[in-house]
C-alpha cells in the first residue's frame, strides 16, 4: 500500500521515500557520473568482448587449451612425427591428397611473398583482379617484387572476372604470362569468387600460367578443391578459418609449382620453399617453430574432422551467411556484393544508408556493447560494415552480433525496426537447425 500511494504521488514523492536496499535507483535520480579520468578503454566491462571481425576470429576453449603448454624443445625426438602429421593433416583444408604443404612462421602476406618469390622471375608477367584492398596490396607486392602486373580492375563488390580474363589470355597469342593471381574471398568486400570458373578460363585459353590463389580468409571455411581446380599455389592464415591466434602462414604447391623454383630468380631466404622441402620429410624445420601454434592447429583441424571434414564445415559456414543475409535484409539494407555467385559465407558487407557514416556504426557498437566489427577500408570507408562470420562460430554466436548491430545501427541513426533483422535470421536459422550430434536421445 505505502508504495502504491508513493509512486501515485509522482516520482519526486518515490524517490524522497526510497529507504529500502531492494529498491533500485531510477536513471533519472542518480546524479551524471563525473567524467572519467582513467586512460582510454581501460576498463573491463562484464561480459566478454564479442569479435565479429573477418579475422582474428573465436579460438575454441579446446583449441586454447591445446595451447597452454610449457616451452619444449623441437629438437628433441618426438617433434619429427607429430611435425609431419601437421603437415599432413592440413591437406584436408585445402582439397589436396597430392600437393605439398609449407607451414611458416608468419603471417598471410608472407605466404603471398612466397607464392610470387618461389614461382616467378622479376620481369615476368603476370595478370591479377583488384576489387578490394587485399587484392590492391597483392597487387602492390608484386609491383614492388619487380614483376609486370595487368590488373583486371572491378567493381568493389564483384568478383573475379572471367570473360576479362579470358580477353587477356586470347590477346596472349605468345604466351608470355607467368601466372594468374585471384584472392579467392576479398574480406574487403564480402565477395568469394569462383576459382574453378578461372580455371576453365584457362583451360579454355590452353595458357600454360600458373594459377597462384590467396585464401587466407577462405580456406578452412568454404569449399576449396586445390586439385579439381589445378590451383599451383594456395596461400591461407591461422587466423581466419582455422581459429587459432596469427602466426602461421600456411602454403600448398603442385608440383608444377615446386618445378619452377629451378627457373625463379626473385630474392627469398626466410620464405625459401627449398630450405622447408629440404628439411620437412624427416619432420624438421630450418628454423623454430611456434609449438603452441602448431597444437593449436593440430586441435583445430580435430574439430573439423569430428564435424565431418571440409564438406559440413562450408555447409555451416552457408548457413550461418543464409542468416546473416536475411537479417541485412529484414534491415531494408544491401550487401555491397549484389551478385548472388559471389556472396561470401565467411562474412557479409553491409552498405549503410546516405548520409549515415558507417565507421559510427562500429564504433557505437564497440562504444555501448563491447561488440567487433569490420569497417569500411579504403574505397568503401564510412560506406559498409563488415560482420565476419568464419571459423568458431555457431548460430547464436552470430545472433548476438546481429542484435549489437541492430542496437548500434539504431543509435547511428539508421531508420529500422528494432527486432526486423534479428527475427529474420532466428527464424532461418530455427528452420534449418539440425540435432546436434550425440544428442538425439533428448529430442525422441
Amino acid at each position: 500500500m505505502l508504495t502504491a500511494r508513493l509512486v501515485r504521488n509522482g516520482r519526486k514523492a518515490f524517490g524522497a521515500a526510497r529507504t529500502f536496499s531492494s529498491l533500485p535507483a531510477e536513471a533519472h535520480d542518480v546524479a551524471s557520473p563525473s567524467p572519467d579520468t582513467r586512460p582510454a578503454y581501460s576498463h573491463t566491462p562484464a561480459g566478454r568482448n564479442h569479435l565479429f571481425v573477418p579475422g582474428p576470429v573465436n579460438i575454441h576453449d579446446s583449441v586454447l587449451r591445446a595451447m597452454h603448454v610449457p616451452g619444449q624443445n623441437h629438437r628433441d625426438p618426438w617433434f619429427p612425427e607429430f611435425y609431419k602429421k601437421c603437415l599432413s593433416d592440413l591437406k584436408m583444408i585445402f582439397g589436396t591428397t597430392d600437393g605439398t604443404p609449407i607451414i611458416f612462421p608468419g603471417t598471410g602476406t608472407g605466404g603471398w611473398e612466397s607464392a610470387l618469390t618461389n614461382t616467378l622471375s622479376p620481369g615476368d608477367r603476370v595478370v591479377t583482379f583488384r576489387y578490394g584492398l587485399f587484392s590492391h596490396l597483392w597487387v602492390d607486392m608484386m609491383q614492388r617484387l619487380g614483376l609486370d602486373v595487368t590488373v583486371i580492375e572491378g567493381r568493389w563488390g564483384d568478383g573475379a572476372y572471367e570473360d576479362k580474363l579470358a580477353e587477356v589470355l586470347k590477346a596472349d597469342t605468345g604466351k608470355k604470362i607467368k601466372a594468374v593471381c585471384v584472392v579467392h574471398n576479398e574480406t574487403t568486400t564480402g565477395v568469394t569468387s569462383d576459382i574453378g570458373e578461372v580455371r576453365k578460363t584457362l583451360d579454355a585459353a590452353s595458357h600454360p600460367a600458373l594459377l597462384l590463389v590467396d585464401g587466407v580468409s577462405s580456406i578452412g571455411a568454404l569449399d576449396f578443391q586445390f586439385e579439381n581446380w589445378r590451383v599451383d599455389v594456395a596461400v591461407t592464415g591461422s587466423q581466419k578459418a582455422l581459429s587459432i591466434p596469427t602466426g602461421l602462414a600456411m602454403v600448398c604447391a603442385s608440383d608444377k609449382a615446386l618445378g619452377c623454383m629451378k627457373t625463379a630468380t626473385s630474392k627469398r631466404v626466410y620464405y625459401d620453399f627449398a630450405d622447408m622441402l629440404r628439411l620437412n620429410p624427416s619432420g624438421n624445420v630450418p628454423y623454430t617453430p611456434i609449438l603452441p601454434l602448431l597444437y593449436g592447429m593440430e586441435q583445430s583441424l580435430n574439430l573439423l574432422k569430428e564435424e565431418g571434414g571440409m564438406p559440413a564445415v562450408a555447409a555451416r559456414h552457408h548457413r550461418l551467411a543464409e542468416g546473416c543475409r536475411a537479417a541485412v535484409a529484414g534491415w531494408g539494407l544491401q550487401t555491397l556484393c549484389r551478385e548472388p555467385r559471389w556472396k561470401s559465407d565467411s562474412l557479409t558487407v553491409i552498405e549503410v544508408p546516405e548520409g549515415i557514416d558507417s565507421q559510427k556504426v562500429v564504433d557505437i557498437a564497440y562504444a555501448k556493447y563491447n561488440l567487433s566489427l569490420g569497417i569500411g577500408l579504403a574505397d568503401v570507408k564510412g560506406k559498409v560494415f563488415r560482420i565476419g562470420h568464419l571459423g568458431n562460430m555457431d548460430e547464436l554466436m552470430l545472433a548476438s552480433a546481429l542484435c549489437g548491430a541492430e542496437m548500434a545501427l539504431l543509435d547511428a541513426g539508421v531508420k529500422l525496426t528494432p527486432g526486423s533483422g534479428v527475427a529474420r535470421a532466428l527464424e532461418y536459422w530455427r528452420s534449418t537447425a539440425r540435432v546436434i550430434p550425440t544428442r538425439e536421445g533428448l529430442m525422441q
